[in-house]
């Protein structure tokens, strides 16, 4: 899997994310390492939800993690707090701000 293949995944489980009703500004930044290895961040501002493949220095969260692991968190089928404590998930800052990523993903339009 290329960086590009799986950057393209994210975006279409994102997009499908419901912000609407989230008025403060979220910014996480996500560390891929392995197979579709690079980084990318998602921000929240004003209930619009923006993925871009880059380095955001200005970040609450940072997530370091396999793309696997990364598919597995989006789609529901692996729990964040488990995979933290395995090591296959590493997180860095605002953890209130980062269970909210959570809560936006698992929210469908």
């Amino acid at each position: 899997m290329t960086f590009e293949e799986m950057f393209g995944k994210m975006e279409e489980y994102v997009a499908q994310a419901d912000v609407s009703g989230i008025r403060e500004h979220l910014a996480y930044q996500f560390n891929v390492t392995g197979a579709g290895a690079g980084t990318f961040y998602i921000e929240v501002k004003e209930g619009v939800l923006t993925i871009r493949p880059y380095d955001y220095r200005d970040r609450d969260v940072l997530f370091t993690c396999s793309a696997d692991t990364l598919f597995k968190l989006a789609e529901g089928k692996a729990d964040p707090i488990p995979a933290v404590m395995m090591g296959r998930l590493k997180v860095e800052g605002n953890i209130d701000k980062a269970l909210k990523l959570k809560e936006f993903l698992g929210k469908k339009r």
